[in-house]
């Protein structure tokens, strides 16, 4: 497979996957950002318990 036909290829791939908008049903944006803001303040509150000064 030569590069130009391998960049065709990836391209034509690209433009079937853009026809559902790339959102799954199954997710939630709600859920999802709420898990990644649930995750990172535990990250955080576990750093700041970390890093006392003694």
């Amino acid at each position: 497979m030569t590069l130009p036909s391998s960049a065709h290829a990836l391209v034509l791939l690209a433009s079937e996957g853009g026809e559902h908008g790339g959102n799954h049903e199954s997710l939630s944006p709600y859920l999802t950002g709420g898990g990644a803001l649930v995750g990172l303040l535990l990250l955080l509150w576990i750093t700041t318990r970390l890093n006392r000064d003694r």
